[in-house]
C-alpha cells in the first residue's frame, strides 16, 4: 500500500515595497490566509507616499497583519515551512522592515528564507488564480510605481528555476498609477487618484478631448516599440484646465468628467495597444495583467477587448490581489522551493532597483 504524498510546503510571504503591508500564506497553488494593511490615509495630506512615513507604517502594522494571515489560514508559526519576503526592487527603507522581519522569523522557526522580485511576483500570482503559468506570456504591471512590459518564458515542466523574464519597455517618465495620481490633483480629487478619477469618468464622454498617445507616433515606435510615456498626456491635461479657467469656467461638473473620461481613455488605448502589439510581435498567446491599476475598468475592458480581438488570452487576478500583497510573494515562494531554489542568505540585501531579470535573490 502506498502511502499518500506529503503535502506541498507552507510559505509565508511578506510584503513591504510601498505603502501595503501584505502577508499571506500558500501551500502549493493555494492561497490559505491573506491579510493587507494600507497606510494609504496617511499619505493623503502630502499627495503621495512619503517613504519615511510608509516605512513606520509597516513596522506598526506587520505584526498585526501577521496575525490576521494565520487566523485566515487556520494555522501558527510552527506549521511555516518558509518565509519568503520581497527583496526589491521597492522603497529602500520599505523593503528593510519587511526583510528583517522575515530574516527574524526564517531565524527563529529554522526554515529557509526566499528574498524575491516584487515584479515577478505580480506574475506569478496567476498559479494562485490560473494554475501552472503559460509557457509563454506577456505581462503588463501597471502601477503607481511602476508601468513594465515584460516576456515571460515559463518552459512545462521545468520550474521556476526555467523562468526568464525579460524587460521589453517601461515608462520612461511617470508611471501609469502617478499619472492617474497627477491628473486628480488638477482636478480637485483626493489622493490616491486611480479610483477618484474612474468614478468621476463614468459620467463624462471619453471622445470630449483628444489627449496625445504617448509614444505612438512612427518614429517613437522605431525607438521605442514597447516603451511608455505618460508626460505629455499629464501637461495636456494641466493645458485643457488652464484653458478652461481662462475662459472662466469651473473645474468641476461635467468638465472633470469629460477630462477624467478622455485621459482614462488614453492611457488604457496606449497600455492596451503597446501590450497586444508585444504579445503578438513575440508569438505569445496569453497576456497577464497585474499592479493596482489593474483595478481600473477602461484599463481592464479596453485591454479586454483587444486581446479578444487579438485571439489572445487575457488572465487578470482578482482585484485584492492586483495590487501589492503578501500572497504574490508566497507563491513566488513557493514555486522557488518547489524547484529547489535558494535559500537566499540571511544576510539578504535589499535592492531598491533589483532588475526584473532576478527571480530569486
Amino acid at each position: 500500500m502506498t502511502s499518500a504524498p506529503a503535502p506541498a510546503p507552507l510559505v509565508l510571504g511578506i510584503e513591504s515595497s510601498c505603502d501595503e503591508t501584505g502577508v499571506a500564506l500558500v501551500r502549493g497553488s493555494a492561497l490559505l490566509g491573506h491579510a493587507v494593511a494600507s497606510s494609504v490615509e496617511e499619505h493623503v495630506r502630502f499627495g503621495g507616499v512619503v517613504p519615511e512615513i510608509a516605512s513606520r507604517a509597516h513596522l506598526e502594522a506587520l505584526l498585526p497583519t501577521l496575525r490576521r494571515a494565520c487566523e485566515e489560514a487556520g494555522a501558527t508559526l510552527a506549521d511555516v515551512d518558509a518565509v519568503a519576503v520581497t527583496a526589491g526592487p521597492g522603497l529602500a527603507g520599505a523593503l528593510l522592515v519587511g526583510v528583517a522581519a522575515a530574516k527574524a522569523l526564517a531565524l527563529g522557526l529554522d526554515v529557509p528564507l526566499l528574498g524575491v522580485n516584487h515584479l515577478v511576483a505580480h506574475v506569478a500570482v496567476d498559479v494562485l488564480v490560473s494554475g501552472a503559468l503559460p509557457e509563454r506570456s506577456v505581462a503588463l504591471l501597471v502601477s503607481g510605481g511602476h508601468t513594465e512590459l515584460l516576456d515571460v518564458s515559463s518552459p512545462a515542466g521545468q520550474g521556476v528555476g526555467a523562468l526568464r523574464v525579460e524587460l521589453l519597455g517601461q515608462t520612461l517618465d511617470d508611471a501609469a498609477g502617478e499619472a492617474f495620481d497627477k491628473v486628480a490633483r488638477l482636478l480637485g480629487l483626493p489622493y490616491p487618484g486611480g479610483p477618484h478619477v474612474q468614478r468621476a469618468a463614468e459620467g463624462g464622454d471619453p471622445a470630449a478631448y483628444a489627449f496625445p498617445r504617448g509614444l505612438t507616433a512612427a518614429h517613437d515606435l522605431r525607438r521605442h516599440p514597447y516603451d511608455f510615456s505618460f508626460s505629455g498626456l499629464k501637461t495636456a491635461v494641466a493645458r485643457q484646465v488652464e484653458a478652461h479657467r481662462r475662459a472662466g469656467g469651473e473645474v468641476d461638473g461635467a468638465f472633470v468628467a469629460d477630462v477624467a473620461a478622455s485621459f482614462s481613455e488614453a492611457v488604457a488605448d496606449v497600455l492596451a495597444r503597446k501590450t497586444v502589439t508585444a504579445a503578438l510581435d513575440r508569438g505569445v498567446g496569453t497576456v497577464l495583467l497585474g499592479g493596482g491599476v489593474a483595478a481600473n475598468a477602461r484599463v481592464r475592458g479596453l485591454l479586454a477587448e483587444r486581446c479578444e480581438a487579438a485571439g489572445l488570452e487575457l488572465r487578470v487576478p482578482p482585484l485584492r490581489l492586483c495590487t501589492d500583497n503578501g500572497a504574490m510573494v508566497a507563491a513566488l515562494g513557493a514555486l522557488a522551493l518547489a524547484d529547489g531554489l535558494g535559500p537566499s542568505p540571511l544576510d539578504l540585501a535589499t535592492d531598491p532597483g533589483l532588475p526584473v531579470s532576478t527571480v530569486v535573490v
